[in-house]
């Protein structure tokens, strides 16, 4: 069961005071954020999403979203109002349970009244119409997320806070949802996103897109892809559907490592466990379109053809990162540690670099060429970023998946395995935070002491002694 952490805003408080036309009042509003270490503004206490139904129409040539949001969710407290996230783009009406609702903006919150106060348990339906311009948003890293427009098109991006540039919800892993999405765009133009495609229809000179997300989705892992798509269907071995997507100009250079799409989902299950989601596949954009792939849930995306180990990692995040999925954006290592190790394991496996060589180059400082790279790997513990600006950054990655493998050396292959699919498959469709990781790995291998490994390796500062 989760548990939602309140926190009312001062300013929060202080405008829906100005707004309440007086009368009693039994409810509290829901917080603004969930305090989140790093991003203490994303997603609202006060309630839990179950679905959203978004209906969008994109002019890419005017720049123009238009969009309404049908959220389903559930009261977990009584409820005087609570917030949305949604930064820029214009609200122009507002409904609970089908009446009108007051409401006011404040940075990324919109603040919602309902006529009617929601009582603790209760499941109403909001429905937010809105329109504009969506915003492109600079991460403290520098890199681009939110709504980018493409040459032919626009993607939208929601790692760690961008997807509501473009929808307004909770927008933090914490509260996932199920989704369906209809997108409207000029015809001789497509729009794929996540989970099924379970209709499509030309009309007006404009087609329309519907797609399903059945399982749990973070909105961060949830994209629309707006372009020019050469499309291909087929089936994994034991009968998932293998949907991709590819910009024209990206087929050839992509053809080859989206072929091995089923032979890479195989390794991951013998390796990882079930598959946790209904369907799998790729985007593949243009080069320029965007900064870096994402492991966006079904189909991850990429700005130009994909190497297979790229594949290998994104794929791997379907497993962590998107069905396990962090607490807080301070857990990243978990999604990050475990996608990178999966390269090494696929390395392995294909008769390249041991884990172990791969471990004692970055160790020894010989892995990259660049002797800063190298040095990077140790300026901080990959489980305590600094801040948010560093939660993508090299100690995630490489210094997290060396936890795994000083995991891997202290229980043995085998173990180490059953480690693996047990994490999966013990927080599927769910989140778990570093501590709940440490005491799993514990409790499944209670002969072993993993403190060393915690302390100079998950915790410590700087390159830890070589054992």
């Amino acid at each position: 069961m989760r548990t939602t952490r309140l926190l009312v805003a001062a300013a929060t408080a202080t405008a829906l005071a100005a707004c309440s036309g007086g009368g009693s009042v039994d409810g509290s509003p829901g917080g603004s954020g969930v305090r989140d270490p790093y991003f203490p503004k994303a997603g609202n206490g006060g309630y839990d999403i179950g679905h959203y139904d978004l209906t969008l129409t994109y002019d890419p040539d005017g720049e123009h979203l238009t969009g309404t949001a049908a959220i389903t969710a559930r009261a977990t407290q009584d409820l005087s109002a609570f917030n949305l996230d949604l930064k820029g783009l214009d609200v122009e009406e507002v409904t609970v349970e089908g009446r009108d609702a007051r409401f006011n903006r404040a940075g990324q919150e919109l603040t919602v009244r309902p006529a009617d106060e929601l009582d603790d348990g209760e499941t109403f339906r909001v429905t937010v119409r809105y329109s504009g311009e969506p915003v492109t948003i600079t991460d403290p890293d520098d890199s681009k997320e939110g709504w980018l427009p493409t040459a032919d098109g626009a993607v939208g991006l929601g790692q760690p806070t961008g997807s509501m540039a473009w929808f307004p919800g909770s927008h933090h892993p914490f509260d996932k949802a199920t989704y369906d999405l209809r997108v409207t765009v000029p015809k001789g133009l497509g729009a794929v996103s996540n989970g099924e495609l379970t209709g499509e229809v030309t009309r007006g000179g404009r087609t329309t897109s519907t797609w399903h997300v059945a399982e749990p989705m973070s909105s961060h892992v949830v994209t629309v892809a707006v372009g020019e798509w050469q499309t291909d269907r087929s089936t994994t071995d034991d009968g998932v559907p293998v949907y991709t997507a590819v910009d024209p100009r990206q087929a050839g250079a992509s053809r080859e490592a989206l072929g091995r799409i089923p032979e890479i989902m195989g390794w991951a299950r013998d390796n990882f466990g079930p598959y946790p989601f209904s369907s799998t596949g790729a985007i593949v954009d243009r080069v320029e379109d965007a900064g870096y792939a994402l492991e966006t849930q079904n189909r991850p995306y990429f700005p130009g053809a994909p190497d297979t180990v790229l594949l290998v990692h994104e794929l791997a995040h379907q497993w962590y990162g998107n069905s396990v999925s962090p607490k807080t954006w301070r857990d990243m290592w978990l999604n990050e540690g475990f996608a990178t190790y999966a390269e090494w394991l696929w390395e392995e496996d294909e008769g390249g670099d041991t884990a172990q060589e791969t471990f004692d180059a970055l160790y020894d400082g010989t892995y990259y060429d660049d002797e800063d790279a190298n040095d990077s790997i140790w300026a901080f513990p990959p489980a305590e970023p600094p801040d948010a600006e560093h939660i993508s950054a090299s100690p995630v990655y490489q210094r997290g998946a060396m936890v795994l493998h000083k995991i891997r050396q202290a229980v043995g292959d085998d173990a180490f395995l059953d480690l693996l699919r047990g994490w999966a498959a013990a927080h599927r469709h769910g989140n778990a935070d570093t501590g709940d990781f440490t005491a799993y790995v514990e409790k499944s291998a209670p002969d072993e002491d993993f403190s060393g490994v915690w302390e100079d390796w998950l915790y410590g500062d700087g390159r830890p002694d070589r054992p």
